[in-house]
């Protein structure tokens, strides 16, 4: 059996090797090359190293869009997950506190949002009727809406662990609904809000569908829509592609790797206790 789970783990770590680390290195190695070694798409040194050179290409290609899309894909992650994070929370303390004949209702819709696929042409129908279409505002909604199926269930596994007497001291007490969770049970979540925080920016940070359907528009783009910066119908730059993939693959890998350990603690929380 040792040798089986030893064999299972190197198995593990070289296919992570493979669908990871190789592209990884791949895109590192293609943004230090000169235009015509970077079309060949071959996995090798580059001849001369021009990785500053592209990486600055990259920064200042159209006018600095890609700093502008920086900043556009940062307001919007950051106002996005904070809702998240606000909003799953309560949702997920009613469903696990109070029960009611209308929880298997509402819990049905949560697994319906992560089940069923978001519907593009009604969603942008909505949003027009609201006078959310191309605003930054009408994507957060978009982003939070898909996300907080998820959120909950992570964020009700983990309230199930926390007991029920810390509500009722802090009742006693006198604490009213909106400062028992905000003082009593809000500032216990920290384990799965880091998780939540990190996953979903992650997430909503390398989202490209949802902001070329709902936020189109030189304008209003985000970090993943600069990639058709260096495309044309009969060129492409493959080199400062390769630069531009870089500078925003970057920022969320280091963000994933230095909360790691924080991230199995939330996703694992709750998983014994239901």
């Amino acid at each position: 059996m040792r040798h089986r789970g030893v064999l299972l783990g190197t198995v593990s770590i070289v296919l992570f090797s493979v669908v990871f680390i190789v592209p990884f290195i791949f895109i590192l190695l293609s943004a230090a090359k000169s235009p015509s070694e970077a079309a060949e798409f071959s996995f090798s040194l580059p001849t001369h190293w021009h990785l500053l050179d592209n990486l600055k290409g990259a920064l200042q290609a159209r006018d600095y869009i890609l700093v502008i899309a920086l900043i556009n894909s940062t307001i919007l992650t950051v106002s996005a997950v904070a809702l998240l994070v606000v909003f799953s929370a309560m949702a997920a303390y009613v469903l696990q506190r109070r029960k009611s004949k209308l929880n298997p209702v509402v819990n049905m819709f949560v697994l319906a949002g992560l089940i069923i696929p978001p519907a593009v042409v009604p969603t942008i129908w909505v949003l027009q009727r609201l006078h959310l279409f191309r605003t930054m505002s009408g994507l957060i909604f978009v982003e939070v809406a898909l996300g907080m199926a998820f959120c909950v269930l992570l964020f009700r596994a983990f309230i199930s662990t926390i007991p029920r007497e810390l509500d009722e001291a802090a009742l006693i007490d006198g604490a009213g609904p909106i400062r028992l969770f905000f003082q009593v049970i809000f500032p216990l979540l920290r384990s799965v809000i880091v998780t939540v925080i990190v996953l979903q920016s992650v997430f909503v940070f390398n989202d490209f569908q949802n902001p070329l359907y709902f936020l189109p528009g030189d304008e209003n783009a985000t970090a993943q829509l600069t990639l058709f910066n260096f495309q044309s119908q009969f060129n492409t730059q493959y080199n400062l592609l390769f630069a531009n993939m870089l500078l925003i693959t970057v920022l969320p890998l280091v963000m994933f790797l230095f909360f790691n350990k924080r991230i199995v603690a939330g996703m694992t929380a709750g998983a014994v206790k239901g």
